[in-house]
This record gives structure tokens, C-alpha cells and sequence, in this order.
């Protein structure tokens, strides 16, 4: 009997040099691994832990961007409640292409440490330091693009890759000693997901859930405009796991999107299942994130984040509504090149 796990290591043991100069167009054989760096000019990790008992989420990212100069990367925590965010340009910047390992800066004040199980962050008066566990294995040949995974050169590629599981540890921010405040983080709820290529499209909209009350469940999106040479177009995903099951529609599947200010609204359809998701981030004011422009070795902050906006989702399957729920902390975003909103 062939299994997934036979299926898998006869791939991706055809031929480990071919797949690394595969890997290196952005594309993924399938099963394969996608967390490791793919050599990309880009390559980007990003984390979301929320505990709906306190209603805190913290945010992290890592960007590892390549330049002749040397690489570096661009990092960023931010914390809801409150206006929160640290972000720098930090030297010294490492992700290994093997397995999933990156580091970025190397000061007490400023570094950045990531793995599978493991997220530390310094900087300035942020401390971030949680370990992970019980995560949920990605079950299908192709990423969160589905065939477009596959495809080499295009100028984005995205990977939600921890569809659950829990955190450990807390985050430190403020100051030092009496003046400072600590967040424990123990049994918060994860996400996070993966994104490489040339660099950011020229627009994008995002959003991601997991806290629908209790239930086991997890949903994101993403979309943006889609290059390929000269052929440019707006695209959109969806990947979503409803306990053991994780669905994903995404095109040639239609998937349509409509963002507008503080409004979100996805809807996407397959032969089997119709997943419709509305966002809402009206009446709070987004966290400011920064995006890399590899080639110019800087940081720009056009990136809008909702990190605690309201997420309606309603799944059905052949007709009938298996899943209706509402999260209070959704992550909702916009955002866009400089010149090109």
C-alpha cells in the first residue's frame, strides 16, 4: 500500500539537486517542504498568537531579503491591545535552505530567532520568547496556492504551514523591572504562515482566524495582483481547517474578493464546498507594518493590520452549512507598494 509519507520521500528523494534548483525559481515539487528558504530574493515568516481569554494577540514577522551588499531582514512585533509595534532593518540576516532555522541581528536589543518550535524576539523594549507545540501537518501535494505552487518565477508565493497548536511563554514590553508589563502567552492559540518571491505585489488583502468559540478551526486568505512576465492579475485564496479536514480553494477554483475601507469579503466555491467570509475592521485603528524593498535595502510602511477585527465565516459542503462562526480576533490587512494603491 502506498502511503503519504512513501508517496512524499519517493518525490522529494528524486533527485535532492534537482529539487534545491527547483526550489530556487520560487516553485515547490509537490509534498515538499516549503519552510526551509527557498534562495528567493524575499523570503518571509510571519507568526499570530491570540488568547481570547485576555483578548491579546501578538503579532511577528520576519522578512530575509537578499542584496549584494549582504542579506538582511526586516522584522516586526505588534501587540493588541494598544498601538504597539517595533520594527527594524537588521544586518546579519540568515535562513538556512535546508531546514527551517533563520536568525537577523545579533545585539541584546535587536535580534531575531525563529525554527519550527521555537520564536525569540528582542527589540528595543519587546521581548518576545514562546515555544510551540501540537501543530497541524500539512496534508496536501501542493502549498496554499494549490497548482500555482508548483509554477516556477511568479512574483509571490504563500504558505499557511501552522493551521494550529499552542504557545508557551510570553512577551515582555515597556520597560524593565516595575515599569515594564508582561503578557503570559501560555496556551494561546498559533498561526503562521510562509510567503517568497521577488517582493510584495503591488496590492494585497489578507485576513486570518482561529478563534471561533472552542471550536477546532482555523481559515486565512490571501490575495493580490499575481505577475507571471508581463501577465499580471488579482488572485485570491482560501485555506481553512475544519478540525482534521483542511480545504483549499483556490484558483483555477473562482474565488472572488471585494475590499473595502474596513471591509473584507471573500468568497470562493469548488465542486465541493463554498466558503464565504466576511471581515470587519471598522472602528479600529490599524497596527502600521513595515514591507522590504529588497533591492533598495529598506523598509517601507504601507502594510495595514487589523489585529483584532471581526471575522464572520460560514462553510458549506455540497449545499449544506457545516460550519457558521464569528471570531473577535481576526487579522485583517491592506496594503500596497509606494505609487501603486
Amino acid at each position: 500500500m502506498i502511503t503519504f509519507d512513501r508517496l512524499r520521500d519517493a518525490v522529494l528523494g528524486a533527485g535532492s539537486g534537482l529539487v534545491s534548483v527547483y526550489r530556487r525559481t520560487g516553485a515547490d515539487v509537490p509534498f515538499g517542504d516549503p519552510l526551509p528558504s527557498h534562495g528567493a530574493e524575499m523570503e518571509g515568516w510571519f507568526w499570530r498568537v491570540t488568547d481570547p481569554a485576555s483578548g491579546r494577540v501578538v503579532v511577528a514577522l520576519c522578512g530575509v531579503n537578499r542584496h549584494p551588499a549582504g542579506d538582511w531582514a526586516t522584522v516586526a512585533v505588534a501587540l493588541h491591545p494598544g498601538d504597539i509595534v517595533r520594527s527594524a532593518v537588521l544586518d546579519d540576516a540568515r535562513a538556512d535552505r535546508a531546514h527551517f532555522a533563520l536568525t537577523a541581528g545579533r545585539s541584546a536589543e535587536a535580534r531575531f530567532e525563529a525554527s519550527a518550535d521555537r520564536l525569540r524576539v528582542d527589540l528595543d523594549d519587546v521581548h518576545l520568547d514562546l515555544r510551540f507545540s501540537g501543530s497541524f501537518e500539512w496534508p496536501k501535494a501542493f502549498g496554499g496556492g494549490g497548482i500555482f505552487s508548483a509554477v516556477p518565477f511568479l512574483n509571490q508565493y504563500w504558505q499557511p504551514y501552522r493551521l494550529g497548536g499552542t504557545a508557551s511563554g510570553g512577551v515582555t514590553f515597556g520597560g524593565s523591572g516595575s515599569g515594564g508589563d508582561q503578557w503570559s502567552l501560555d496556551g494561546a492559540g498559533v498561526y503562521g504562515e510562509r510567503n517568497w518571491g521577488a517582493g510584495f505585489p503591488d496590492r494585497w488583502w489578507w485576513g486570518q482566524a482561529h478563534d471561533f468559540d472552542g471550536a477546532d478551526v482555523s481559515v486565512a486568505f490571501s490575495g493580490g495582483v499575481l505577475r507571471l512576465g508581463p501577465i499580471a492579475r488579482p488572485v485570491c485564496g482560501v485555506v481553512m481547517r475544519l478540525g482534521e479536514r483542511v480545504i483549499r480553494i483556490t484558483p483555477p477554483s473562482p474565488v472572488h474578493s471585494e475590499v473595502t475601507p474596513g471591509r473584507w469579503a471573500v468568497r470562493a466555491r469548488s465542486w465541493r464546498h463554498q466558503i464565504d467570509l466576511e471581515g470587519d475592521g471598522t472602528g479600529i485603528e490599524p497596527h502600521v507594518l513595515p514591507v522590504p524593498l529588497p533591492a533598495e535595502r529598506r523598509n517601507v510602511h504601507t502594510d495595514f493590520e487589523h489585529l483584532a477585527g471581526q471575522l464572520r465565516c460560514v462553510v458549506r459542503e455540497r449545499g449544506q452549512v457545516v460550519f457558521d462562526g464569528t471570531s473577535e480576533l481576526a487579522g485583517l490587512e491592506v496594503g500596497s507598494l509606494p505609487g501603486r494603491d
